[in-house]
């Protein structure tokens, strides 16, 4: 039942007279695959959107079952990380953004930490060259922060027992059928999980990638989560999951000790608040740049009365914010464990201000921006639930399949987190980003994130929004522009999820765009502008949003993957 039957239909209506109405003027390219997008998944009381059916269905069930968005969102995250295994975890590490439907607000940052053997200069070679060993092996995985993060969590707003809530993902270790998505991904990413013999065991079976239909068995999984819902967090970070993950270091060269992760907590923050045209956003902070990021970019934006979607002066005017956001991004932000950031300064609006007078009508080369001396498989899921709490949650393993490595006799991914420090600062890393001394590898130091859960509410104060997405950098980009493409183009949330986007890192100095979602025009102006145009080579972000509408919970699961929206 709908414990307060009115709080939606308020919020949709104070939404109703925030939004501006669709312009006339937003028309997509022609030939744009995702036009016409289908009707989203409506719900009276609850939804929950993930890039997987099943651990949507999870979650909604947990919920008809009484409990709330965390028990929800705890769910979600132990069964992605069976049926979602390149990205869903229980090896890495995320964060979640908390909403309570009496206001309060809340983030607990559950990112990896570095090793204490881990050292400023661990992948390069003798040459001082960089190596893949932040990529590919045990080398690369820094100490998972999930387990304790989901438990952390669920210790303080849970409301059904923990064991109830992993219930669902042990049966689905248990036996589950493989879908078509994960097929493909498996088969796609198979020479490099045949190179250790523990992942070929679970996900090659018979020296064969599974196909669409077929029935996954982890058992080593499965008695992994039992050890978890029996132990709490001491089931994998002490016993018997902490000795097989230590014995994994060992056969695969790996660094984590059994004092590493016994010593490893989650850490709850205070959100990054902001506003934007009368709209409230509660964001991530650092050891995510998502939060501060994001701001930075829409409190530049605020300045201009914005032109038409799909435009080079409206692109034009999106690409300079990204690229002064995002050089600030890798000049200061990392852990504030280790670096005092002027994150005050970076999201005030006299700050944007000062950049935004440096905007012309040409592209600033990413260059004469002030200088720098210094993942994609994420998964995001959004969750509303019948009270009116909302919880943003964003995981990874950093890479496809993390490092991967799977642990022998314990049945999940570790993550290749250790690649989103600056192993050479001034280099790029797997996603090109080039960061400095601020996110230098250091013992116990959390990596410096693109994660953006986000929570928006209307100028009333009322939950308007819940969004996020998986895609490295391209997270920060997405979750702007689907932000924007609702409060600046009045477009439906699915016309926003669907739409084109762009992005921009500063470094490599190039605009990265969607095959299709450019008018060839506009893609000349944009090049007589000054702009590099390079089409992104795979997914730009995986957005999972929910938004109050009049008919109650709107949900859309991006479509450039197989995800879902499930609400009752």
């Amino acid at each position: 039942m709908l414990r307060h039957p009115s709080r939606f239909l308020v919020a949709a209506l104070a939404l109703a007279l925030t939004a501006c109405g669709h312009r006339p003027g937003t028309v997509m390219p022609a030939g744009w695959r995702y036009a016409a997008p289908p009707p989203p998944a409506v719900g009276a009381h609850a939804m929950v959107v993930s890039e997987h059916p099943t651990s949507s269905q999870v979650g909604a069930e947990i919920m008809r079952l009484g409990g709330n968005a965390i028990d929800a969102a705890v769910a979600v995250g132990f069964a992605q990380a069976v049926v979602n295994p390149r990205a869903g975890n229980i090896g890495g590490g995320g964060f979640l953004v908390y909403r309570q439907a009496d206001g309060r607000s809340f983030a607990l940052d559950y990112r990896e930490t570095a090793p204490a053997a881990a050292s400023r200069n661990m992948y390069l070679d003798s040459l001082g060259e960089l190596t893949d060993r932040s990529v590919i092996g045990a080398l690369a995985a820094g100490i998972p922060g999930s387990v304790a993060g989901l438990w952390e969590m669920h210790h303080r707003f849970g409301r059904l027992p923990w064991r109830e809530v992993l219930a669902p993902a042990i049966a689905l270790a248990r036996v589950h059928v493989i879908d078509s998505v994960r097929a493909r991904t498996i088969e796609n990413n198979r020479e490099s999980l045949e190179r250790f013999p523990s992942t070929a065991a679970v996900f090659l079976p018979g020296g064969r990638p599974p196909v669409d239909g077929d029935t996954l068995r982890n058992p080593d999984l499965a008695r992994t989560l039992e050890r978890i819902a029996d132990q709490g967090p001491d089931g994998f970070y002490k016993g018997q999951t902490a000795d097989l993950i230590v014995a994994e270091m060992r056969r695969d060269g790996g660094i984590i000790t059994r004092e590493d992760l016994a010593g490893y907590r989650a850490v709850w923050r205070e959100p990054i608040e902001s506003t934007y045209r009368g709209w409230h956003l509660i964001a991530m902070p650092p050891s995510s740049s998502g939060g501060v990021t994001l701001t930075e970019i829409l409190n530049i934006l605020e300045g201009y009365q914005l032109p038409a979607f799909g435009t080079a002066r409206l692109m034009h005017l999106e690409i300079e914010a990204m690229r002064r956001a995002f050089t600030d991004r890798n000049r200061y932000l990392g852990d504030p464990a280790f670096v005092q950031a002027p994150i005050e300064r970076l999201t005030s609006k006299a700050y944007a201000a000062e950049l935004r007078r440096g905007i012309g009508r040409r592209a600033t080369p990413s260059t004469a921006m002030p200088a720098v001396v210094e993942g994609s498989q994420t998964t995001h899921y959004s969750i509303v639930d019948p009270d009116g709490n909302a919880a943003a949650i964003t995981t990874t393993l950093n890479g496809n399949f993390g490092c991967k490595v799977v642990v022998g006799g314990a049945g999940f991914f570790l993550n290749n987190e250790m690649d989103d420090f600056a192993a050479r600062p001034g280099s790029p890393n797997m996603f090109g980003l080039v960061q400095g001394e601020a996110n230098a590898i250091q013992p116990g130091k959390r990596m410096l994130s693109a994660m953006t859960p986000t929570i928006v509410l209307d100028s009333l104060g009322r939950l308007a929004m819940v969004v996020g997405a998986p895609g490295g950098p391209t997270i920060i980009t997405a979750v702007f522009q689907v932000i924007s493409n609702v409060i600046d183009h009045g477009m439906s949330l699915a016309q926003a999820v669907y739409a084109p986007r762009i992005h921009h890192q500063a470094l490599p100095d190039s605009l990265q765009w969607e095959p299709g979602g450019i008018l060839p025009g506009e893609r000349r102006k944009l090049e007589r502008m000054g702009y590099a145009l390079r089409v992104h080579p795979g997914f730009m972000a995986l957005i999972n949003a929910i938004r109050v509408t009049p008919a109650g919970l709107e949900g859309v699961s991006d479509p450039r993957t197989v995800g879902a929206a499930v609400g009752f």
